[in-house]
């Protein structure tokens, strides 16, 4: 067992863990609600579901780049959800190939979240990936309730939904 990359392992798993039920949510919604969201201060449901789908992008880019600036960011537009699901998955595979690369030393080096070149925070890469992945979870949960609140079938995501007993 190569022990320098167990940090690598564990967030492989972690990732691979969220992706199913991820990729159903963003599979379900309709370009045509894209615009809606549920109150003037909500993000709007496109780009909540975008958020799901960039954040293994997060990822990548805090190994390979070790910072994220806000304001230089760019964000994908789709215009359908096969775009949006096949954003997700080419996410995905940037994710998965920059954690595969990378070692438990790697992990300790520093990320900056950047704001106009500004740090705003700055942590061990280890640490970032983890808390994207938090993040990932945070916003599809979020998701799921814009579903819900559009009568859009929720997935079962760490067991059975109301609309999906898992029988």
């Amino acid at each position: 067992m190569d022990t320098s990359k167990i940090l690598c392992g564990w967030f492989l798993k972690e990732l691979e863990a969220e992706v199913t039920s991820s990729r159903k949510c963003l599979e379900r919604i309709p370009e045509k609600l894209f615009d809606w969201k549920p109150h003037e201060k909500s993000m709007t449901l496109g780009y909540l579901a975008l958020l799901v789908a960039e954040i293994p992008k997060w990822i990548s880019v805090t190994i390979e780049k070790s910072e994220i600036d806000f304001a230089t960011f760019e964000h994908f537009h789709p215009k359908t959800t096969a775009e949006l699901v096949k954003h997700f998955d080419e996410n995905l595979i940037g994710a998965r190939k920059a954690l595969q690369n990378t070692s438990d030393e790697d992990f300790t080096k520093p990320f900056f979240l950047k704001m106009k070149g500004q740090v705003l925070m700055s942590s061990p890469k280890g640490e970032s990936v983890g808390q994207s992945i938090n993040h990932l979870v945070h916003h599809r949960g979020q998701l799921t309730v814009y579903m819900r609140l559009n009568n859009i079938l929720v997935p079962q995501i760490y067991g059975p939904s109301a609309d999906e007993k898992g029988f």
